[in-house]
């Protein structure tokens, strides 16, 4: 038998998915069976899976020894990663960074140190407001995630009541996310909605443009406006109504005006000809429209962010600087 204390960051989530975090070894069927046995109470008494927690509530799981993870120490790797981080806006709940194009959100297949979730994390834990070792299963998380090659604003949870209220507002498209790109070409009209259904090849990671749904498809709409022209580039600002991967990246190049820089998408003689060889695209502005109640988060309802500056702008659009003038 295992007992529990419920804090903060337990709060508001389902006994079963509880029980699954602290109990990570036991196979779902398993604990649903020792759920029908009353195996799980809830200070001293048996409850349902989908009973919602509150903070100080004592959980006591019935269930073989084997099934629980072992409580360890701190990782080193959290005094060890230097938590550099360019914070656009940061409360007791969430913060908004500014990710640097190179950088992985998450680490991809082995565990690697310089990431953005493992930089969160390790600034929390080394300004005292996260511990591992006193948490049951929490850990600062992203909320979203952007290309490696992408630069721009990420959204992050310092809380599981933020992760939880801003994973559904995600989910439920109540958060509006714009990017700046560099285009080669020139979009016409000034403005216009790209809409069509994106299949990804997971082997090659390519997304494809198919002209009407099928297996496997997700339907994806990007509404784009022209900001300037130069040279037979373009600066577009374009406004996601679906959150698909690569999702600007293929339909910009799939309407006939690739990301400058764009190794994959984009037109490798035109790249060379710039000396680009990451996707000009940024995540710019973020508003938190919230429609719904949004719970802990409700104070954010209306609120937009942007970043200051974004390196290419200057680079290509000269005089055309400062994001909150756009």
């Amino acid at each position: 038998m295992r007992e529990f204390t419920v804090t903060k960051n337990d709060a508001g989530q389902r006994l079963d998915r509880f029980a699954a975090k602290v109990a990570p070894s036991i196979p779902s069927s398993l604990l649903q069976k020792h759920f029908r046995r009353k195996d799980v109470k809830v200070n001293g008494h048996w409850a349902r899976p989908d009973l919602r927690l509150t903070e100080g509530d004592q959980v006591r799981l019935y269930i073989p020894e084997d099934f629980f993870g072992k409580k360890a120490a701190a990782p080193g790797w959290l005094t060890r990663v230097r938590p550099e981080l360019d914070v656009i806006y940061e409360d007791d709940s969430i913060l908004l960074v500014n990710k640097r194009p190179g950088m992985l959100c998450h680490a991809s297949g082995d565990w690697q140190e310089d990431t953005l979730v493992a930089r969160l994390q390790a600034r929390a834990y080394q300004a005292g407001q996260w511990d591992p070792a006193a948490e049951n299963a929490f850990a600062p998380a992203l909320c979203n995630r952007i290309d490696r090659g992408t630069g721009g604003i990420v959204i992050a949870a310092k809380t599981a009541g933020a992760l939880r209220v801003m994973d559904e507002k995600i989910r439920a498209r109540e958060v509006t996310k714009e990017y700046l790109c560099v285009c080669v070409g020139s979009p016409t009209p000034d403005a216009g909605r790209l809409e069509g259904w994106l299949f990804k090849d997971a082997v090659k990671n390519q997304v494809y443009v198919k002209p009407r749904p099928e297996p496997g498809a997700s339907f994806a709409a990007t509404d784009w406006r022209v900001l300037a022209r130069r040279e037979g580039l373009s600066l577009v600002s374009c406004r996601l109504h679906t959150g698909r991967t690569h999702q600007i990246r293929v339909q910009m190049a799939h309407a006939g005006w690739p990301l400058l820089g764009d190794g994959k998408y984009g037109r490798e003689r035109v790249n060379r000809r710039y000396g680009e060889n990451r996707q000009l695209l940024w995540s710019w502005y973020v508003r938190f429209d919230f429609p719904t109640p949004a719970g802990e988060l409700d104070y954010l309802r209306g609120r937009a962010f942007t970043v200051p500056d974004v390196p290419f702008v200057e680079k290509y659009f000269p005089g055309l600087t400062g994001c909150n003038n756009i």
